[in-house]
């Protein structure tokens, strides 16, 4: 749905992007990570015609990117933008005619969000008057209530209690099932692991890595594995076709990290200690969307 392609972006003296290419599939949980000044809100930007790049162009749906794709797009910016003065009902059906919308339909679903999201009593109240937590709720209203069929959406999790962020978070995935495209901009490794189906990781204005969330975790496997077992604690031998790499005792027995030798499988592990101990459990350790974020950055650093 969207072709990110060559971006540069130069802000008097830095460069907030370098020849970035990123393709954001239709219909998908696009996630945009990196560290705090990678370039992630600069691009945001470009795509939402708030700035426009030195160079390089942005595709929507195959063509080159136009004031006319403002109303296909909904966006959540992290710094909140309602006016705190004026009423939330006044608020979202302004807001909604500026993308294009009739009052009237505006209207509509307007009462229906607000029943869904449980604030019917609200329309009359001001934004100053609520808690960052419900301003958000209003602020996530006004930026789906015209149906865009690309959402971007920068730290929508901000100022949510556990329950009300889950309660977003359904709403995120109901709009990504109907058909909409989201680009999920976060530091929360966590909502990634979960939401996302792909991702770009930039980092000083560099894109570091991109791709299938499922395909980049596979491609950081290491043979690490852990095993839980009971029975007397394992010292290995020479011909043991792992490693250790840490040991604990747990309940009743013991737990360990090993890492396979090359050239080996797990199973030439499971014949070499099940004649020693009872293994309860081996699972492979596949490192997180964290532990990925944190090697990359690093090793980039």
């Amino acid at each position: 749905m969207i072709s990110i392609r060559n971006i540069v972006k130069q802000y008097s003296g830095h460069r907030a992007l370098d020849n970035v290419s990123i393709e954001i599939e239709k219909g998908k949980v696009f996630g945009l990570l990196g560290p705090n000044g990678a370039g992630k809100t600069s691009l945001i930007r470009i795509i939402n015609q708030i700035t426009a790049p030195d160079s390089g162009e942005v595709l929507f749906n195959g063509e080159k990117l136009h004031q006319l794709h403002a109303e296909k797009i909904g966006y959540l910016p992290e710094e909140r933008g309602l006016y705190k003065k004026m009423e939330i009902g006044e608020q979202i059906l302004y807001l909604a005619q500026l993308k294009g919308m009739k009052k009237a339909e505006a209207l509509r679903r307007a009462k229906y969000w607000f029943q869904k999201l449980e604030i019917e009593g609200w329309w009359n109240k001001k934004i100053e008057e609520l808690s960052k937590g419900m301003q958000q709720k209003a602020q996530f209203v006004a930026t789906v209530l015209h149906e865009p069929e690309l959402l971007i959406l920068d730290e929508p999790f901000t100022g949510f209690d556990p329950v009300n962020a889950e309660i977003i978070k359904n709403e995120i995935l109901e709009l990504n099932k109907k058909g909409a495209t989201i680009i999920f901009s976060t530091h929360r490794m966590e909502s990634v692991e979960e939401l996302c189906d792909s991702i770009a990781l930039l980092h000083k204005s560099h894109k570091l890595l991109d791709g299938r969330v499922k395909t980049i975790k596979n491609s950081f496997r290491n043979g690490g594995y852990l095993l839980e077992y009971e029975g007397r604690q394992i010292k290995a031998g020479a011909d043991a076709p792992f490693t250790i790499q840490g040991e604990k005792s747990v309940e009743d027995g013991w737990q360990m990290n090993l890492k396979i030798n090359p050239g080996k499988q797990v199973n030439d592990v499971l014949q070499y200690l099940m004649p020693m101990v009872g293994i309860r459990k081996v699972e492979e350790v596949i490192p997180t969307m964290n532990e990925i974020f944190i090697q990359t950055v690093s090793e980039k650093n």
